[in-house]
């Protein structure tokens, strides 16, 4: 590597009570894909925000093909051919695909010229889109090819990938890797982000390894199995999940042909879902992006009502009922958007333990606050859940992503609900922390609780869930038992089978 595309010299970045990243270097190769692990609060995200220019190292350098390389925003970046695709899409629902690309260019050309552009870049690297489609009519697959688009056509020499394929089926994985290996054979390099340690061993040539801020390893992951990845990020062996033994008790749950319109024009509308979830259990829901995920668990919260009796919890209908309400008789509810949605970003963590713990953790008494209490829960999390942050009075916004993560499914397992009902808990989280909730789940049911599990990870569906159903265009599949399910029979149940007999 005497000439590396990017080379990276002693970068260092620090933020109030916080190094985020020490004197990291490494090189990245000409056509290579080049993984950056490290869990949550490692330094990743800081230091591929440095890469695209986004914010500025307090010391070292970057060259980039052995001239210095700083610069001063994102389109100094992408015109010295750096691309990134983030892991929150940034697309215009109302706009159509070609529009959203128009959005990203410097100087766009006229939507004829460009939707040609975007037929040719779509038929070479295999990534077929629609130039005029809307893109709220889109999957999630398919804005997930937008922004790879955007990308190729501006014709990077580096792509940045943050957790590509964490919303992706596991058909729509092999096609982004088909692409990948297309772009590495032409000579583009590729800086990939994840937590899949699988994905990391098949697409990966090598590692660099960050923990708290340092870089402490580089390997080949091919040589490596998952589980010394793992190990290697967090510098210590953990546990897999166990399941223990169990019977299940009485009906806590029970969902009775539920049908709801979605108040998102580009969303999923419910229709005639029935369900049944008893204590000591864990009902796994599987399914694409999309269909019907983020409306099931409105309904579910109370933040959309629906017909009284189409939800009982302990026997009483509630789907007229709000939030408060429900979480007042033991329902809580874990959003799958931590930012704005789960938390608050402005609010400390403080406030936002007495957001959701205000009535089952008797934080105040005939209207007054009890803040010494309410800390002591913030830090009670914190502390249970290995959030990595210097104080709980630091803002929602200041966590990186798996550790506001870890903080929001912590707060609601803690108040030991009667039924827990949690989108993706373990999305964008390290293979320690994920190990780490899915156990806390699995403890939770073992308690007497019921855990409603909706999750786009098919291995933590299989991992953990007792029984299992599919939601496809706002409908559930028939629920089956999970031990002896195999992925394929999921993928089927996904895709909106009902009639195979091997599922019967």
């Amino acid at each position: 590597m005497n000439n590396p595309l990017l080379r990276l010299e002693g970068l260092t970045k620090a933020y109030p009570g916080v190094v985020a990243n020490s004197n990291v270097s490494f090189d990245i190769e000409a056509g290579e894909v080049h993984a950056l692990l490290g869990e949550n609060g490692a330094g990743k995200s800081t230091l591929v925000k440095i890469i695209y220019g986004l914010i500025k190292p307090d010391k070292g350098v970057m060259k980039l093909r052995e001239a210095k390389f700083a610069p001063s925003e994102p389109r100094t970046a992408r015109s010295a051919g750096i691309g990134m695709v983030f892991q929150h899409f940034s697309l215009f629902d109302a706009l159509n695909v070609a529009e959203n690309i128009a959005l990203g260019m410097e100087t766009a050309p006229k939507q004829k010229e460009l939707a040609d552009k975007i037929k040719q870049i779509s038929s070479d690297y295999g990534l077929p889109i629609e130039p005029f489609k809307t893109v709220g009519n889109l999957s999630v697959g398919e804005r997930q090819r937008v922004e790879i688009i955007r990308c190729l056509l501006q014709e990077p020499s580096l792509l940045i990938m943050d957790e590509p394929t964490s919303v992706l089926t596991p058909q729509e994985v092999e096609v982004l890797f088909r692409t990948l290996r297309t772009l590495k054979s032409e000579g583009t390099s590729i800086l990939y982000i994840s937590h899949k340690l699988d994905e990391i061993r098949a697409i990966c040539d090598r590692a660099t390894i960050l923990r708290r801020g340092q870089k402490v390893a580089t390997c080949y992951p091919g040589e490596k199995s998952a589980r010394e990845l793992a190990e290697m990020m967090v510098g210590a062996s953990f546990e897999a999940p166990q399941k223990a033994k169990k019977s299940f008790g009485t009906v806590l749950l029970r969902v009775s042909q539920l049908s709801m319109k979605s108040e998102n024009p580009f969303g999923t509308s419910l229709k005639s879902i029935s369900m049944e979830v008893c204590s000591g259990e864990i009902l796994g829901i599987g399914g694409v992006a999309g269909n019907g995920q983020e409306e099931l668990l409105a309904a579910f919260s109370g933040e959309c009502m629906v017909s009284n009796a189409m939800i009982n919890l302990h026997g009483k209908p509630i789907g007229q009922k709000g939030p408060d309400y429900r979480r007042s008789i033991g329902l809580s509810c874990a959003p799958e958007e931590r930012l704005g949605h789960s938390a608050a970003p402005n609010m400390n963590l403080i406030e936002n333990a007495l957001i959701t713990g205000c009535e089952r953790q008797s934080l105040s008494k005939r209207g007054i606050i009890d803040w010494q209490k309410t800390q002591n829960f913030a830090d009670n999390i914190i502390t249970t859940f290995d959030v990595r942050t210097d104080s709980a009075v630091n803002a929602a916004r200041s966590l990186s992503g798996g550790n506001l993560q870890k903080f929001v499914i912590g707060r609601e397992i803690l108040q030991k609900p009667e039924v827990l009902v949690v989108n993706q808990p373990t999305w964008g989280v390290d293979a320690a922390a994920a190990a780490a909730i899915r156990q806390a789940l699995i403890d939770l049911a073992t308690d007497g609780s019921a855990v409603v599990l909706i999750s786009q990870d098919l291995d933590e569906l299989l991992e953990i869930s007792d029984r299992f159903a599919a939601l496809n265009a706002g409908t559930l599949s028939e629920i089956l038992e999970t031990p002896g399910l195999t992925l394929d029979e999921v993928g089927l149940l996904m895709g909106g089978s009902r009639g195979d007999s091997k599922l019967q």
